[in-house]
């Protein structure tokens, strides 16, 4: 069953596009606030939805490893060639979101990077981030959400439904803060702020936080 999900998670062609535009977008700022996400990070660490590894030059050197979970076979490739190039241990591996093949209280930190805007069942996955960290744990994010701004966000909610159907289920006009505080954890920074990932491209309205998870029942 794992396995069926996983393969239906597969977007080769979108993959290809992702790569190309997120590697322009790393000289454009995007690495930048790939370092300023993972800041003073230690321990353990799980990212999810790690695409085509492009955090993991950034990770500091308090991380004693990272373990990545990417669905896509594409991303995971390169995500695997990415690993050996990282300053910290890296582990890559097949795996989604709301099912992570992982025990109970594994983790000190979680990494979300432009990946909650795209799982399918976005409450279930951050109930399995909750599940894997340990107590005191946190969750680091940096997703783009809906504007702010009333004609970027109308564009955002009409370009939604083709958008998600070329960009492997990506959800533009996603408020993905709130969803997050809606789903088992406090948000404890958050900053907001455009961003656009290449020349002639709008700024579009990005976050970065941090959110700890409400105590689960034992």
């Amino acid at each position: 069953m794992a396995d069926r999900q996983i393969q239906d998670l597969q977007h080769p062609r979108f993959a290809r596009f992702y790569t190309a535009v997120s590697n322009r977008a790393e000289a454009h700022g995007g690495g930048a606030h790939r370092a300023w996400l993972l800041a003073g990070l230690t321990g353990a660490v799980i990212e999810v939805g790690a695409g085509n590894g492009l955090n993991f030059v950034h990770y500091p050197p308090g991380v004693s490893r990272v373990l990545a979970v990417e669905p896509d076979d594409t991303l995971r490739e390169l995500a695997l060639r990415a690993a050996r190039q990282a300053p910290v241990p890296v582990e890559v591996i097949a795996g989604q979101a709301d099912a992570l093949p992982l025990p109970d209280d594994a983790f000190d930190a979680a990494v979300t990077s432009l990946v909650l805007c795209t799982v399918p069942d976005p409450a279930h996955a951050l109930a399995e981030i909750s599940r894997v960290l340990r107590p005191g744990g946190q969750l680091r994010f940096y997703e783009h959400v809906r504007s702010e701004k009333p004609a970027l966000a109308l564009l955002q909610d009409l370009a939604a439904p083709l958008w998600a159907r070329l960009a492997g289920g990506c959800r533009p006009n996603h408020d993905t803060a709130a969803v997050i505080a809606a789903n088992g954890f406090t948000i404890t920074s958050c900053q907001r702020f455009g961003f656009s990932p290449a020349r002639f491209v709008p700024r579009f309205a990005h976050i970065i936080g941090t959110a700890s998870p409400l105590a689960r029942s034992r």
